[in-house]
């Protein structure tokens, strides 16, 4: 019976230690996007491309922004590793003056909290 107990304990163990060190890891292609001089009222979106270089499947749980003027958009399902997926930024470019915000991912990866940065400045070509 202590042979049978001994077995299971090492059995689940194991089990749980491959488990562990199953994670999901995120890599962005860039980290900031510069939207560099940009007319008011042009098309404000973007795209933060990234990786899971992990081995675990990768959910992006939430995407915030620090402010209303920038709407971000996650993906719905989880991205398989080594699969891409994009993490997508509409800023309101009908605000003149420079962008400086920043896009806080929430996922399940190995760094579970990642701050993305977008800059840039939106001028006014009708004042002159």
């Amino acid at each position: 019976m202590k042979k049978l107990i001994a077995i299971t304990v090492f059995v689940l163990a194991g089990f749980t230690t491959v488990q562990a060190q199953k994670t999901a890891k995120i890599e962005f292609k860039s980290e900031t996007i510069d939207y560099g001089e940009i007319k008011k009222g042009s098309d404000g979106l973007r795209v933060f491309e990234f990786t899971n270089t992990g081995d675990a499947p990768l959910v992006i749980e939430d995407v915030k922004s620090s402010c209303g003027c920038t709407v971000p958009k996650k993906p719905e399902n989880p991205v398989l590793p080594g699969e891409t997926g994009k993490i997508e930024v509409k800023y309101d470019t009908n605000r003149v003056g420079p962008i400086r915000k920043t896009v806080t991912v929430y996922s399940n990866a190995e760094e579970p909290v990642k701050a993305l940065k977008i800059k840039g400045t939106v001028i006014d070509d009708s004042q002159g």
